[in-house]
């Protein structure tokens, strides 16, 4: 990068990144493999839970390595004030922030959309919805039974 010039799409933009499980993580690895910096907020103590998912090698989980590769990661508790404090502290610092919590979850943490564009208003909130995305089931988390649900097919296997 002698000449300034950026290499991938997305070089120079800040992602952070609350994601869980796997539609939330792949859209934020997308944007890592195009070039964004992305800082994943992981839950204090141990960290994001798929940490954990076999199948294990050296230590490290395939699954958590497959979804967040390119990455950087902190362990953060935001429901305690001062690491609210921590990830305000980032938010000026950031172009995107990715979620995919239930709907009202970002607020009790204390970081909703009005906040966060308090903030820093240049910010852009990326809410991914998954199968949440029918106005009516909003409410609901966005789980594979649920999904299976909304495209007709029963849940019981029959």
């Amino acid at each position: 990068m002698a000449s300034g010039t950026p290499v991938h799409m997305l070089d120079g933009y800040k992602v952070l990144d609350f994601t869980r499980a796997v539609a939330g993580p792949t859209a934020s690895l997308m944007l890592a493999e195009m070039g964004a910096e992305v800082i994943k907020v992981e839950p204090a103590p141990d960290g994001d839970p798929t940490r954990g998912v076999p199948v294990m090698k050296d230590g490290r989980s395939g699954y958590f390595v497959q979804h967040n590769r390119g990455k950087k990661s902190i362990c953060v508790d935001v429901r305690q004030p001062e690491g609210l404090a921590m990830i305000k502290d980032l938010l000026p610092q950031i172009d995107v922030l990715v979620e995919n919590f239930s709907p009202g979850v970002m607020a009790r943490l204390g970081l909703d959309y009005e906040t966060v564009k308090a903030i820093n208003p240049a910010n852009h909130n990326v809410l991914d919805l998954g199968v949440r995305a029918e106005r009516t089931a909003l409410a609901r988390a966005g789980v594979r039974y649920f999904g299976r649900r909304l495209c007709g097919y029963r849940v019981d296997g029959r």
